[in-house]
């Protein structure tokens, strides 16, 4: 009896360090930066971090591969998903003051389990985009010169057919990722000036290919000759959809900027909204007359646009979106490898990874040590990985971290008594939030017995439970599960009952009410809607993503209960 009770403390005691929060020092007026920064000037900011390498590979590859002309839909649902995830992060930046990632965000609402999980997936998704910046780069310089150095590998080195894998081994974005390495290990500071010539360059050269291109299009590439509009039908759209999130990426410097901003309740969910329905509008464009310019099948989807204004005949024009893709895709590389250390520096400082990656050089103060290793995984990866599965890995990355921004975001508004020392200064309005609303306390009477916050703790997995159930029957039940008609309508109206009954449940509870802050607007329905899309459009990507993606937080999660739990800031306070 006594071992037993002895194993039950020793389990609550280990499920106790899973969940402890994060606490931080509240700002002072000596830390807080000034409010300098107008709507304008956001949404500039937010241009600027959306506009990247990313139109000049992910159009290509999702209207040769999955969508067809109806790549168009895919950026109109990716953009819906991205905007969802992005108030819920416009939120947590609002509440924490301290500029970060969702890792850090996590942290505070969560518990430490789950920000490892997703500080561990930023990390992946820094090293992914590094290693595409990378291999799209080598592939666009190789393309100039009609592709000697692919020609000479495939003849003296051999091709394959290996899942996750290249054609041939890829030397020259091995290249270019250790030549970026050692630039940025050396103290070479990511100049803003370079991104801000960047970001002018492919503003530049996007109105360049909307309006060359709707001069050249042709409506008769959309006709069913040519395989319609949408040649892979609903699947592809969203499968399409799912890979189109990778575009939207950027946000986070907006919502990062909100103790800059002279009015931030307004501002930034304003320039977020204005920038990414901006650059959603460009990247419809754009992919609008990429399939009206040539028929969609003849594209090659490593070059798509070089490509389709080479077949029309204007080489001059070809050759001047390959100078901008080049010069974006260098900057991607760079920005990625600039931004990498910190998540990792971060971590290493919360005891979650070595301390040795908190180790900055004396003379050049950089963190050498997680550049190098980082760095020549980069380089590794970047000889052996294919673009085409580096796209469907930054995917599905992307909508993870989605997700957990989402649920985040209903903990937190729930959360009973979160640490004083956790949230920006505020002045919350009403009762305490996590318990029920006292005019539905007769109904709900069998949820009265629980402490506050308890109840919406579990109802949020029940939810989140419920939404992967109610994704999977929509998108397998009548294939993969191969479920007879009965089987299917009852699970789809068990799964959407259970989904909807969760709501219920949560909007009982009263939330935190912050007058000063920007809030998500009708929690919990938006972050719910936001889980429930995320977690559709991963579900299109295919099984080699999901099982890369799963190697991966394998790998982490042994690094997490290895090392990470027993050598933790927290472990130490408690």
């Amino acid at each position: 009896m006594a071992w037993g009770l002895t194993s039950t403390a020793s389990l609550a005691r280990f499920c106790q360090r899973l969940n402890r929060l994060k606490t931080l020092e509240e700002p002072t007026k000596e830390t807080l930066p000034q409010r300098r920064l107008t709507t304008l000037q956001l949404t500039l900011l937010g241009l600027g971090a959306l506009t990247g390498f990313e139109l000049y590979v992910l159009t290509g590859i999702v209207a040769r591969k999955m969508a067809g002309p109806a790549v168009l839909v895919s950026f109109c649902v990716a953009a819906v998903a991205s905007l969802l995830a992005a108030l819920c992060y416009v939120e947590f930046a609002a509440c924490v003051p301290s500029t970060g990632y969702s890792y850090l965000f996590t942290y505070v609402s969560m518990g430490e389990l789950w920000a490892f999980v997703v500080g561990w997936n930023t990390i992946f998704q820094y090293l992914i985009a590094g290693v595409a910046g990378a291999r799209a780069c080598s592939g666009y310089l190789d393309a100039i010169f009609s592709y000697p150095i692919r020609s000479f590998i495939e003849a003296h080195v051999g091709i394959w057919q290996v899942p996750f894998l290249a054609q041939y081994l890829d030397f020259l974005a091995a290249g270019i990722a250790l030549l970026a390495s050692v630039f940025i290990c050396y103290g070479a500071p990511l100049s803003s000036c370079l991104d801000y010539t960047s970001s002018a360059i492919n503003l530049v050269v996007i109105v360049f290919i909307i309006i060359l291109g709707f001069v050249l299009a042709n409506p008769h590439n959309w006709s069913t000759e040519q395989g319609g509009f949408a040649p892979f039908s609903f699947s592809g759209i969203m499968a399409g959809a799912a890979t189109c999130c990778y575009a939207f990426v950027g946000f986070d410097v907006v919502a990062d900027s909100s103790m800059e901003a002279r009015n931030p309740k307004r501002a930034v969910p304003m320039a977020i909204a204005i920038s990414l329905g901006l650059v959603a509008g460009a990247y419809i464009l754009v992919s609008t007359v990429l399939t009206l310019m040539v028929p969609w099948h003849s594209l090659d989807p490593d070059w798509a646009f070089v490509d389709a204004f080479y077949q029309r005949g204007y080489s001059w024009a070809a050759f001047m979106v390959e100078a901008a893709s080049i010069c974006a895709m260098i900057t991607v590389l760079l920005f990625d490898l600039f931004s990498l250390p910190k998540i990792i520096h971060a971590m290493a400082t919360d005891g979650l990874l070595l301390q040795v990656f908190t180790y900055m050089h004396s003379q050049i103060q950089a963190p050498v040590v997680s550049i190098l290793v980082f760095g020549a995984l980069m380089t590794f990866l970047a000889l052996l990985l294919d673009l085409e599965v580096l796209v469907q890995f930054l995917s599905i990355s992307t909508l993870l971290d989605y997700s957990f921004m989402a649920t985040s975001t209903i903990m937190l508004r729930f959360r009973k008594t979160p640490p004083s020392s956790s949230l920006a200064p505020g002045s919350p309005v009403g009762t305490e939030p996590g318990q029920l609303r006292p005019a539905l306390r007769p109904y709900l009477s069998f949820l009265g017995g629980c402490r506050p916050g308890a109840a919406v703790a579990w109802t949020l997995g029940v939810l989140v439970a419920s939404a992967i159930t109610l994704d999977c029957v929509l998108v397998f039940g009548d294939s993969a599960l191969h479920l007879p008609p009965w089987g299917y309508t009852l699970l789809l109206l068990l799964s959407s009952a259970t989904f909807l009954l969760s709501l219920l449940i949560l909007g009982a509870h009263q939330q935190q009410r912050r007058q000063d802050t920007f809030q998500v607007p009708v929690t919990p329905l938006t972050p719910a809607l936001s889980i429930l899309l995320d977690i559709f459009l991963m579900l299109h990507l295919s099984y080699l993503t999901w099982l890369g993606l799963f190697i991966w937080l394998l790998i982490g999660l042994a690094v997490y209960f290895g090392y990470g739990i027993w050598h933790s800031k927290e472990n130490q306070r408690g």
